[in-house]
């Protein structure tokens, strides 16, 4: 049964990014490829848990293995952003307006301290 809830939890793209750690590991990955140890390394995780990371992310097709030597290198998948990327720019409309109050905010912002000082 546990391993069933465990499959649901990271059986999508969405699910596997809500983990800050594996957000961590897709954005080193974008600079290229790593080892395990290094990604471990630099994310101050244990090895252990850093290939636990990415496996889950390798499941939903977020991240590639390719083997060079006795070394295997992970890879940013970016296909498996797809559903990620195309359900967000459903929102992009909605940014442009909220820019535009921001700044607006900000340049009110600005004034008042102004007046204030």
């Amino acid at each position: 049964m546990a391993g069933m809830a465990r499959a649901a939890t990271t059986s999508d793209a969405f699910n596997a990014i809500a983990e800050p750690q594996r957000r961590d590991i897709l954005a080193l990955l974008r600079a290229g490829e790593w080892p395990v140890t290094d990604l471990a390394q630099e994310l101050g995780m244990s090895q252990p848990r850093a290939s636990k990371h990415l496996r889950v992310l390798r499941e939903v097709g977020l991240v590639r293995v390719r083997e060079v030597g006795k070394q295997r290198l992970y890879g940013l998948d970016a296909q498996g952003l797809r559903p990620i990327h195309e359900w967000v720019g459903g929102f992009e409309r909605f940014w442009n307006g909220s820019f535009d109050r921001l700044e607006t905010y900000v340049q009110d912002l600005k004034q008042t301290q102004q007046q204030e000082d």
